[in-house]
């Protein structure tokens, strides 16, 4: 699917470490659709123990955007690049938006983000139960309680905990 000069996808932009949210709100400041996926998790400080939201994925925001808007993307403070997957930018189908919105909005989620460019593909698997069934995909590690969930547009990938029963070898 060839992007038009003002269709607005889903993009995947680089933001200053530790920018994230902030970029997130800039963004949204001026107009874009934009999100910084993020996860409640539990800190302990030496007094106590506090809950925090952290973003998914480390120095990444997605932002719905057309090719004639990159340029205002770029000049929001925090912003340093659009992410590139195969020498063009990464756009990020609406459906992989979708699933990530919907499992960060399970209780009992607690997913990790893993850089795939250190791990290659082993096998092909569908997904039998829960908020994923129906779905397929490459599974790069596995063991008693976890099945790797590559996403390919932005060549990372979810590590979800699925029980093995939950899972087919195709």
């Amino acid at each position: 699917m060839a992007e038009q000069e003002n269709e607005k996808l889903w993009h995947v932009i680089y933001t200053k470490s530790k920018w994230e949210k902030k970029v997130d709100s800039l963004l949204m400041q001026r107009g874009f659709e934009s999100w910084c996926p993020v996860q409640k998790k539990e800190r302990q400080w030496s007094d106590r123990k506090k809950i925090i939201e952290e973003p998914l994925f480390k120095s990444y925001v997605f932002v719905r955007a057309s090719k004639e808007e990159y340029t205002n993307v770029l000049s929001t403070m925090g912003v340093v690049r659009f992410l590139y997957f195969e020498k063009k930018p990464a756009i990020i189908r609406d459906n992989e938006i979708e699933l990530i919105r919907k499992y960060l909005g399970l209780s009992y989620t607690n997913i990790q983000v893993v850089d795939m460019g250190a791990i290659k593909p082993q096998t092909k698997v569908a997904v039998n139960n829960g908020l994923f069934m129906g779905q397929r995909g490459e599974v790069v590690k596995a063991d008693k309680k976890s099945v790797y969930v590559r996403l390919d547009s932005i060549n990372m990938m979810m590590i979800v905990e699925f029980k093995l029963e939950e899972v087919s070898v195709l």
